[in-house]
């Protein structure tokens, strides 16, 4: 088996933008999730994605930012995490909107979190799903050391309710538990769904495979730990979509988190045929060389678009090394076939590509942590090559 031949990335359109957290994408709009305040969400319409333009922009709530958003339909949700300035009575949790007018959003509900004096920050990052209009969200909870992992029932946007919630055993601190990390080392991060299964990142405790059939009851299945052998903390565990070469896969990615460290935050394969046993076969890292062309500021690993189709395709935002298109048609042998590193915003020393997102079009947005949303293109259809 060979993997993709290299393609080259085309610029299609440019938004010069304060950063992102995260951007997310539907039918003719996007939204940008901020860093910083004072905005928490622009709204873009990318109807043209040669010429996007801002529609309408959300502010922050007192002492949090909303650095991650996510579209539903005419419902916008969007996290409130605590942030500098927080005091005592602010409030974070979930804030839920209706963006029928995309020019004038209006909230329908917030969902506040407790849990601020072990840790908590209210809400980190969330996956929407769709489909079940449910929530799977890296949520704090009175009584629990750090985030946890709770999900939550939107059919009814203006009264969210949760349904089930699932933590790493030491987290419920005011039920007895005690945990054996400090502090809130151990934590829910980016719970994504498949099925009947959850996959949690767990910051610095790896990850867990989770069965979901019953919302109400979420139940562990297995847990992999490979830290402090690598000590770069768990961000993403992306479970493949489909079967390759006959067997299950799990995309896992840590986050580089300091400066131009040695070794990178990387990318990990795991196979989870035995989702009671997932075993490590393959790693992904961009080049020593391309580290050190490109490595002035934060680089390494991050995030990747939360769903790998039957192109094979791991399309990842890699901090200072941008954009990185990932085949893994043989997942022993991860391969990367495209790339790109958009120009630092100005007055910083190099690119820092934090979220992303594929659409139905085939169209690339990746959003700058400091400023810039660039919309992006595959030049030419790739040619996979399966099992």
């Amino acid at each position: 088996m060979e993997p993709s031949a290299v393609k080259s990335i085309a610029s299609v359109g440019h938004l010069d933008i304060e950063g992102g957290g995260m951007v997310d994408v539907q039918g003719p709009l996007a939204v940008i999730g901020h860093i910083a305040p004072p905005f928490a969400t622009s709204i873009i319409d990318v109807s043209e994605p040669s010429h996007p333009r801002v529609v309408s922009r959300i502010k922050t709530r007192p002492g949090t930012h909303s650095h991650k958003a996510r579209l539903c339909g005419n419902i916008l949700v969007t996290n409130a995490e605590v942030y500098g300035g927080w005091k005592p009575g602010d409030k974070a949790g979930l804030v839920f909107f209706d963006i029928s007018n995309p020019a004038q959003p209006k909230e329908v509900a917030f969902m506040e979190m407790g849990g601020f004096e072990t840790g908590g920050t209210g809400v980190h990052r969330f996956q929407l799903d769709r489909d079940r209009k449910l929530i799977y969200a890296s949520a704090s909870a009175s009584g629990y050391q750090g985030n946890i992992t709770m999900i939550i029932d939107f059919a009814d946007a203006a009264r969210p309710k949760e349904v089930g919630r699932w933590w790493t055993p030491g987290q419920w601190i005011a039920g007895g538990e005690r945990p054996t990390w400090q502090g809130t080392e151990v934590r829910t991060h980016h719970p994504n769904r498949w099925g009947d299964r959850l996959y949690v990142p767990l910051w610095g405790g790896g990850f867990s495979i989770v069965d979901i059939t019953d919302l109400k009851k979420p139940r562990s299945i297995s847990h992999f730990d490979y830290h402090s052998v690598y000590s770069w903390p768990t961000h993403t565990a992306l479970p493949v979509s489909h079967k390759i070469l006959g067997r299950d896969w799990l995309i896992v990615f840590d986050e580089a988190v300091g400066g131009n460290t040695s070794p990178p935050a990387f990318m990990w394969i795991f196979d989870i045929t035995d989702e009671t046993k997932p075993v490590p076969v393959a790693t992904f890292q961009v080049s020593e060389k391309e580290r050190r062309r490109l490595g002035e500021g934060r680089f390494g690993a991050h995030q990747p678009h939360e769903y790998v189709g039957p192109d094979n395709l791991v399309y990842a935002a890699w901090f200072s090394g941008g954009l990185r298109v990932i085949d893994i048609s043989n997942p022993y042998r991860p391969e990367e076939v495209a790339s790109y590193v958009p120009k630092p915003a100005p007055g910083f020393p190099s690119a820092q590509t934090n979220d992303l997102f594929v659409d139905a079009k085939g169209l690339i947005y990746i959003i700058d942590r400091n400023n810039g949303l660039d919309i992006l293109k595959l030049s030419r259809p790739c040619r996979t090559i399966g099992p």
